[in-house]
């Protein structure tokens, strides 16, 4: 049981990244797979989420139009892809798996609701 986040780095403003989120040992589409960030000396929160099944999607407010979460079940890997990044988009982003099978991201996720977390990839906004 793994999750493996890649694809972190440094951007200019503006600029774009692709996150990765490969995952072992899940039929990922059976379950919903979320996005959380965390910035130095701010609480974590979540950023965007796939649902299982249909895989519809939900993002926090201060991503939205701007970040598109995907998921290729052949690959067994969840994407994030983060365009007209910002420096307030600093952080540590960390993709996390639900507790439950056929599971629905809802309003806003909690992380209490995802047991299974990979280790994380940085990504850093400036100039």
């Amino acid at each position: 049981l793994q999750l493996v986040e890649s694809g972190g780095g440094l951007v200019q403003p503006g600029g774009s990244l692709r996150l990765s989120c490969a995952i072992s040992g899940f039929t990922i589409n059976m379950y919903a797979i979320a996005w959380f960030r965390q910035a130095p000396g701010k609480e974590r929160e979540w950023v965007s989420c796939i649902s299982s099944g249909d895989g519809g999607t939900n993002y926090a407010d201060s991503v939205r139009g701007r970040f598109q979460a995907s998921r290729d079940n052949a690959k067994d890997t969840v994407y994030l892809q983060m365009n007209t990044l910002q420096p307030e988009d600093t952080a540590a982003y960390y993709c996390a798996l639900h507790r439950f099978t056929w599971s629905a991201c809802g309003s806003e996720p909690k992380a209490n609701e995802y047991p299974y977390w990979g280790q994380g990839t940085q990504v850093t906004v400036s100039s």
